[in-house]
């Protein structure tokens, strides 16, 4: 099925027509359900678009909920314009059906401490509605509910700035988390805005000890691709997935940060893998064959995630992450994954040097 046909296909109304948070999780297993069904028969890029257009649906109708239900309790409209936005794979548009929460506000201007009030109560109770429509909490609390992660543009401003100066561990992953802002609802202005601002305070020359893109290369070397020195996939050797292999941690997410980096270092500001991958390919920054695998490995490492093992309880999808040793079995598969870690390798090869080039050159 085309991309097309799927997208005219799944007109999401029951989830936009959805008016509690029962109905919202409900209309959103039936969508992903008939979606899942597709998954075979459609190109991992048009289906994780697909995937992503569900998602979208489920959290812009949530904030519609949200400030609904604000409303009939009596708190009244949004004193201020906001934006609702996403951020990790949500932000890079890399869901997958079962991905959990990673979102956050841009709040404007307004006047008096009843608008953070609001925006206070409007967060902590999106994330809980997003939560009964099915979205696990973030693990790393990257959510409409923490004020960390909700702030008036002003705010976001400062806090950006002082995470770009400092440059330690937890500051340089909180502007990477940063750098995948995308936008969900309300006003797309704040989004724009903030995304240009964020650019900006990512270009600004600080001199070797405040390279942005260094303290990014220190971060992202530390994920490596699970292959050893033989070539053999690692998988894991105690527990409950025990012969299975992490997707997330094994192979997305080293390859995702190794192109966010590039990205970082090139001056591109796309918030998805594949669009930085594209530009990367347009700016020629190495040769076309190595990106080209680096964008194969990409569709493998996006499909494969979607073929982990995922729990449901009550409702409530959340992936294991792990691709079980039952599928490794499958010689196509071993082929694919150990092809995708091979490339996922040689760029961490290539990160490598181009650090201990910089360590040296800063002596």
């Amino acid at each position: 099925m085309s991309y097309e046909t799927a997208a005219d296909h799944v007109s999401f109304q029951t989830i936009r027509s959805a008016s509690t948070p029962e109905l919202l999780r409900s209309a959103r297993l039936e969508e992903q359900l008939s979606l899942f069904g597709r998954f075979s028969s459609t190109k991992i890029e048009e289906w994780n678009r697909n995937a992503g257009e569900l998602q979208d649906a489920v959290m812009s109708q949530a904030a519609i909920l949200c400030q609904r239900q604000l409303i009939e309790e009596g708190f009244g409209s949004p004193p201020a314009a906001y934006a609702f936005v996403a951020y990790g794979s949500a932000g890079r548009n890399e869901q997958t059906l079962w991905s959990d929460q990673d979102n956050g506000l841009i709040i404007g201007k307004g006047d008096g401490p009843e608008v953070k009030a609001y925006f206070d109560r409007f967060g902590v109770r999106l994330s809980q509605l997003l939560e009964q429509a099915g979205y696990p909490p973030c693990p790393g609390n990257v959510m409409t509910s923490n004020p960390l992660w909700r702030k008036s543009t002003e705010d976001w401003i400062r806090q950006l700035e002082s995470w770009r100066e400092q440059l330690g561990w937890e500051q340089v992953r909180y502007l990477m988390i940063a750098a995948d802002m995308r936008h969900i609802s309300g006003d797309s202005k704040l989004t724009g805005e903030l995304r240009r601002t964020t650019h900006e305070i990512f270009e600004q020359d600080s001199g070797p000890e405040g390279n942005l893109a260094a303290a990014v290369l220190r971060n992202t070397i530390r994920h490596k691709a699970a292959l050893n020195v033989l070539g053999q996939v690692i998988t894991e050797q105690t527990g409950d997935h025990a012969g299975d292999f992490d997707v997330k941690y094994g192979l997305y997410l080293p390859l995702v940060n190794a192109v966010r980096y590039l990205a970082v270092e090139y001056g591109i500001s796309a918030s998805s893998t594949q669009e930085r991958l594209a530009r990367l390919i347009k700016l020629e920054v190495a040769p076309y064959r190595w990106l080209e695998s680096c964008q194969n490995a990409f569709y493998t490492a996006l499909r494969f995630r979607s073929m982990t093992s995922y729990l449901e309880e009550d409702g409530t999808l959340s992936e294991t992450g792990y691709l079980p040793q039952s599928m490794l079995k499958q010689k196509e598969i071993r082929r694919e994954l150990r092809e995708a870690l091979g490339t996922v390798k040689l760029m961490y090869r290539t990160l490598q040097r181009q650090q201990r080039y910089a360590e040296r050159k800063w002596l």
